[in-house]
């Protein structure tokens, strides 16, 4: 099979893993702006998976892609940004959804995009809402109390 040639830069730091045949892998994307803050964004409220949740960019892998290559679509599909650089590798996990699919495995990276950060284009069907995050930013991201995600709850509103 033919090596695909990808339209994105990969410090040379960075070996991404390979599933192992029958794993399921998800991907993601955090991205900052030029004051230093992460971009999030509000999943829908119908979704089977987290619903209602603020994420990083990302998703499954697909049958057939690596996991960068999969990182590449997930970034353009939902915000409409084309992937540039890869940064860093912010390390691997496995976890289980609320949705009953079982053990996934998830890769995320520090990455660097091209597109106009004010403006991006949701997949409006998936997520409602999008924000950018830092350490000195009251919000969801950051909260580990009740009394801060009883005063996000519901902020920004998602409707359908």
């Amino acid at each position: 099979m033919p090596t695909r040639q990808p339209s994105f830069s990969v410090d040379p730091a960075i070996v991404p893993p390979v599933p192992a045949p029958g794993e399921v892998w998800t991907v993601g994307a955090v991205i900052l702006n030029d004051d230093g803050e992460a971009f999030a964004q509000k999943r829908s409220p119908n979704r089977r998976l987290f619903p209602g949740s603020w994420d990083i960019v990302g998703g499954h892998v697909e049958a057939g892609e690596t996991l960068l290559e999969a990182l590449a679509r997930e970034v353009e599909e939902e915000t409409g940004w084309r992937l540039r650089h890869v940064r860093r590798s912010l390390g691997t996990t496995t976890w289980t959804g609320d949705d009953g699919a079982g053990l996934r495995h998830e890769a995320d990276y520090l990455v660097e995009v091209e597109g106009d950060l004010d403006r991006p284009a949701l997949e409006r069907s998936k997520h409602c809402a999008f924000g950018w995050f830092g350490p000195a930013t009251d919000s969801p991201l950051w909260c580990s109390n009740r009394r801060c995600s009883r005063q996000w709850q519901g902020r920004p509103s998602c409707r359908h």
